[in-house]
């Protein structure tokens, strides 16, 4: 349809000058700001300000699909629909950049400088290099992960030329709309999926000796490739016998990325971090047991990839996807060296975390793999959050199938919560989309409307302040359990997979910090971790960790510790009132004065088997003081102490409760039917820290809430993920029940009950403390009054006394059974505390009106 100018819409979406003779503020200036706007340039008094920058920089990862005709025309009018979509996201980040999944990275490998050559192009959904054998179940090659399907009749060839006008223009029309910097990245796969790769599997499958997805399918950073005599864009006289791949693809990237104008490469799949980065067993590691003599060589050899591709291509940013699963897990079996990447001066930026649990569910992985990777950053301090909207290659958009339009791996991961060496929160620098296009190259616009107002959201309460855990992530610890002179692989093992299967049992892990930057954090700042638990591996005795907690300690703060005791010191041995003796492993009989959670029909197991090899030894442990003991273990007539608490420190052995059978990438819990989700007590033994989590569900086999209690504005931000959603969940903090907002709440034996959907985002403010039963509401009431910002309404109180926490120090009005919205004064009297950081009132019964 024209306008009244004569112009199309698209001609107004294309054109400055179309826009101004209309008289209207074009899309091309939407990133600028107007010189006045009222709605955002008039603040509420002491409003936070919650339209600020969300990231510094936005990336659109897409595969060339959506350029079903690659002319110039064609290709910038899908360029302005893609930065039109995003237009309210692009308003809240400083720079933009689209990452192209142009093939594999093959077209990296084989580039010869010679623009008129075509690229073999992800065009395919499915596996684009038909595998050796055909699947189990389709034997007669008719499904995607046996043979590829192009995504259209007849798709366009594409040339490196091609490729650079593509470029090109995303950056020109990029800048006309947002008027913000815009880069475009490239990107290195080292599996058989995307594109069809001659390099890889014809001309030298020597460098494709990795079994990830079938035998000889995965590229490896440690691999040297034989002699060819192609003349490559870097090596006109071919490759040398025994040449690096760092080497050969750093110079290949030098000339492709210059010559195309990309910015920057992305490493994927784990490319760069270790031979085997989606499998629990790698070179170190075979399921039956740990060889740390191969670790050395092992570390050695990822690093001179690194070195090696520096030395051919120098400048160009290195942005990484990493491996699948945990640091822990990946120096004990593939010796990979995050440690000294990160100091190695590479100008890298950090992994994201992983998209693999849209596909298993499994967020424990994600998120402590996450919180481990980014408890330590590279020299550029930045780490990604991703999230997976569309798959171009395999034909599902999690958004709208695999979460089901739910935002559950938006708030958990945005929940996080790092701190850095000055005892300072930092926020996730990059977002980025996999993808915004789907595996038919389409690009749904109702997938950015409906997502980004939950990743604005969760930014607007990003963390300010440790949660109510804090994970002591021993970072440089963990390099020494595998390269040091006392290798503790299984230990190093353990402790993160027991962490990743606590959080999926409902341990609020959202907060880590690395032992390094503790000590630094509390010289900065003593008191910046006081209102959290530290959740800490027991130290190394003698170590300057071990110190601080002990100083902690004394100063009366709580910390959850977790693990074998081997390398404990006899000071916290004593402190914990326990004694090392022989140890006992298999099947063992929980016997415990801890609340477990409630199964509505049949009963909960009371045994587990401890896997030493697993779960770093086996438990040998007795108690010095019984009355300290929460928990022990029975094999025959044979006792151990698993769990104590003393003071302000309380102690759990853990046990990670999986198998690791033969073709499995990841380890299989126990049935849960059948064994005791062991990982699941470090929450019960929370409970006597002051942060009591019950979960009431109908079978033992139902799966456990995922939870995080981010702390943002004084306030806590609770995020969640139930996949079962008939579990009822039992809160009680420290400062009393949370009353989450929005939500109605059940109220008994001191705790409030919430039966929460799918995923859930919920701001609490309000703890209440009483003694009757009844249904509690908190919910968000309208201001009505000049001078007022915010109310909240709680009714259904019982003589209660509640705490509520403002998220500033203005004034605040406090109403009993009264909602005239012009008082000024509080009609009740009001104790502050913590610097006016806690308010408290007592005794009321029925409504009370929050103001401020």
């Amino acid at each position: 349809m024209k306008t009244r100018t004569g112009l199309t819409r698209r001609d107004v979406l294309k054109l400055p000058a179309a826009a101004a003779a209309l008289g209207v503020q074009p899309i091309l200036a939407f990133g600028q700001q107007a010189e006045f706007s009222p709605l955002r340039d008039t603040p509420w008094p002491d409003s936070p300000n919650l339209e600020g920058r969300a990231f510094e920089r936005v990336t659109f990862e897409m595969s060339p699909k959506p350029f079903r005709q690659m002319d110039a025309t064609f290709v910038r009018n899908v360029c302005i629909d893609l930065f039109r979509q995003w237009a309210p996201l692009i308003r809240r980040v400083d720079a933009v950049a689209v990452m192209l999944w142009t093939a594999d990275g093959s077209e990296i490998l084989d580039y010869r400088g010679k623009m008129a050559d075509e690229i073999e192009w992800a065009r395919y959904i499915g596996i684009a290099n038909k595998p050796e054998k055909a699947p189990g179940d389709d034997p007669q090659r008719i499904g995607p992960h046996a043979v590829p399907h192009l995504y259209m009749e007849n798709p366009p060839k594409m040339t490196y030329s091609t490729l650079a006008m593509i470029v090109r223009t995303l950056k020109q029309v990029g800048h006309e709309m947002t008027g913000k910097p815009i880069f475009v990245g490239a990107t290195f796969d080292p599996g058989p999926e995307f594109a069809i790769s001659r390099f890889k599997y014809t001309r030298h499958p020597e460098i494709a000796n990795d079994n990830t997805m079938g035998r000889g399918t995965f590229v490896t950073c440690v691999t040297r490739l034989h002699a060819d005599n192609v003349a490559y864009a870097a090596f006109p006289e071919g490759i040398t016998e025994g040449m690096s791949l760092g080497t050969f693809l750093g110079g290949q990237s030098q000339h492709f990325l210059a010559d195309m104008g990309f910015d920057y490469l992305w490493l994927s799949n784990g490319f760069g971090f270790a031979v085997s980065a989606w499998a629990a067993k790698g070179p170190l590691f075979d399921g039956a047991k740990f060889d740390v003599e191969k670790a050395p060589a092992l570390r050695d050899a990822i690093i001179g990839f690194w070195k090696d591709f520096r030395k051919q291509c120098p400048k160009f940013p290195l942005e990484t996807r990493g491996t699948n699963l945990l640091l822990g897990s990946d120096l004990a079996t593939n010796a990979c060296p995050l440690q000294e990447i990160y100091d190695g001066d590479f100008n890298m930026t950090a992994p994201p975390n992983s998209p693999w649990a849209a596909i298993d569910g499994d967020f424990g992985l994600e998120l402590v793999g996450y919180l481990s990777r980014i408890a330590e950053l590279p020299a550029n301090g930045r780490f990604p959050f991703r999230f997976y909207t569309h798959d171009p290659w395999w034909l599902n958009s999690p958004w709208f199938d695999r979460y089901g339009r739910d935002p559950h791996d938006i708030y958990l991961p945005l929940a996080v919560a790092r701190v850095d060496h000055k005892a300072e929160i930092t926020r996730p620098a990059y977002l980025e989309f996999l993808t915004v296009d789907n595996s038919y190259g389409r690009m749904p616009e109702q997938c950015a409307n409906e997502v980004t107002p939950h990743i604005l959201s969760a930014m607007d309460a990003f963390s300010d302040a440790p949660g109510a855990l804090t994970w002591l992530c021993p970072f440089r610890e963990y390099h020494e359990m595998v390269f040091g002179k006392d290798p503790q692989p299984s230990t190093a093992f353990f402790a993160d997979w027991f962490l990743r299967s606590a959080v999926n049992s409902g341990l609020p892990l959202n907060t880590v910090v690395s032992t390094g930057n503790y000590l630094s954090s509390i010289k900065t700042n003593p008191h910046f971790f006081d209102e959290t638990v530290l959740v800490s591996l027991l130290p190394l005795s003698g170590s300057a960790i071990e110190s601080a907690l002990l100083e902690r300690l004394k100063r009366g703060l709580p910390i959850l510790f977790y693990g074998p005791v081997d390398h404990a010191s006899q000071t916290m041995l004593d402190l914990l009132g326990l004694k090392r003796i022989e140890g006992i492993d298999g099947q063992v009989e929980l016997h415990t004065s801890l609340l477990l959670d409630e199964n509505l029909h049949g009963e909960t197991p009371k045994g587990f088997e401890h896997r030493s090899l697993l779960n770093g030894g086996p438990i040998n442990t007795v108690a010095v003081d019984a009355s300290t003991v929460c928990a022990t273990v029975r094999k025959s007539e044979d006792e151990r102490v698993y769990a104590v608490k003393k003071g302000d420190a309380a102690w759990i052995r853990g046990t990670f409760c999986s198998t690791i059978p033969e073709g499995a990438r990841i380890p299989v819990p126990d049935d849960p039917v059948k064994s005791l989700s062991a990982e699941s007590l470090a929450r019960a033994v929370l409970a006597n820290l002051g942060y009591s989590i019950m979960v009431t569900k109908p079978t033992a086999a139902t799966r456990l809430p995922v939870l995080f209690a981010a702390r943002c504005r004084n306030g806590y931000f609770f995020s969640g993920y139930s996949p079962s959603t008939t579990a009822t969940i039992k809160l009680r903090f420290p400062l009393g029940v949370p009353l989450l907002v929005g939500k109605e709440t059940w109220l008994e034996d001191g705790h409030s009950l919430y039966t929460m959907p799918r995923a859930w985002h919920n701001e609490a403010r309000v703890f209440v403390d009483q003694r009757e039963s009844g249904e509690v509401s908190c919910v968000e009431y309208l201001a009505g009054m000049v001078g007022f910002r915010r109310r909240m309404l709680v009714k259904g109180l019982k003589e209660a006394t509640v705490t509520f926490l403002p998220e500033d120090k203005g004034r605040v009005v406090f109403q009993v059974n009264d909602m005239r919205v012009h008082i000024e004064e509080s009609s009740i009297p009001v104790t502050r505390s913590d610097d006016g950081r806690k308010l408290v009132v007592r005794g009321i019964t029925g409504s009370l009106f929050i103001s401020w």
